[in-house]
């Protein structure tokens, strides 16, 4: 078995046992928030075992009750909005083609709160498996966004009626529904035993195979990465630093609704003549 070296405490765990290559995300002071650091570990994880001959699959797991918060929102505030964003934003996409395209299937391995840019993560892998204590929700909403560039691996799997409902409503579900809209391939009682079993399947398969079979699946996706990325990209940027973004993220970090959250009885009450 092979671990992270010496240094800075990583934020992503590497290690390799019986061809299985593990990244666990291990930032818990922030739930797994998509730091710049743990993004950039993350990215140089994937490709230490896509280089590795001797990794067969990749296993995205984490430590703690969520697997990822998605976005870290305290970066937000250190640079200008707009550039921080756009290099945010492009980390990001790159990560999420490098899931896609990497000739070696990944596994993600959840049993936690998986939110926002972490849900791109999860659609991204080629088999995920979620466990009893999951839950999942797209919140770009909430704060005054949308989810951009994770629609590039996300609306290839979910399906559509349950991708508008939860792209508007940025409502939490559990490992049952993820599973019957297609965000994830199992909900199961023991989530660590069947990727075991998975990965088991997978050793039996030829090296070539995989990646030919992984690539022949994944066609249409890379596809649409190389046609809109770039789109999204300038599109999410954008939106950081308008005034709704900015109210958003502040309601966020200071745990309050948002100027435009309507409070229930509010909204009941019908409009009257004057």
């Amino acid at each position: 078995m092979t671990e992270n070296d010496g240094g800075a405490v990583p934020f992503v765990r590497y290690s390799v046992d019986a061809a299985i290559a593990t990244l666990t995300l291990d930032s818990p002071h922030n739930r797994n928030a998509l730091s710049s650091k743990l993004v950039r570990e993350f990215r140089a994880g994937l490709d230490r075992a896509a280089a590795d001959p001797a990794v067969r699959a990749i296993v995205l797991a984490h430590t703690g009750n969520t697997f990822s918060a998605g976005a870290d929102l305290t970066e937000a505030g250190n640079a200008d909005p707009a550039v921080a964003a756009d290099e945010r934003t492009r980390l990001m996409i790159a990560v999420l083609r490098r899931l896609v395209e990497i000739p070696k299937p990944v596994l993600a391995q959840i049993d936690g709160n998986v939110r926002a840019g972490g849900m791109g993560i999860v659609a991204a892998c080629d088999i995920a498996v979620a466990g009893p204590a999951s839950s999942f929700a797209l919140t770009e909403v909430r704060i005054g966004l949308a989810p951009f560039m994770i629609s590039l691996s996300l609306l290839p799997r979910m399906d559509a009626r349950a991708a508008s409902r939860y792209y508007l409503t940025g409502e939490r579900f559990d490992a049952a529904e993820a599973a019957r809209i297609g965000l994830v391939t199992a909900a199961v009682a023991d989530p660590a035993a069947e990727i075991a079993r998975l990965c088991a399947e997978l050793r039996k398969g030829a090296p070539q195979g995989l990646a030919e079979a992984k690539r022949l699946v994944n066609a249409p996706i890379l596809a649409e990465f190389d046609t809109s990325a770039e789109e999204l990209a300038r599109r999410s940027a954008a939106f950081f630093g308008t005034a709704q973004v900015h109210e958003g993220m502040m309601a966020f970090l200071q745990r309050r609704p948002a100027s435009w959250a309507v409070a229930a009885d509010v909204a009941a009450t019908p409009n009257r003549a004057e």
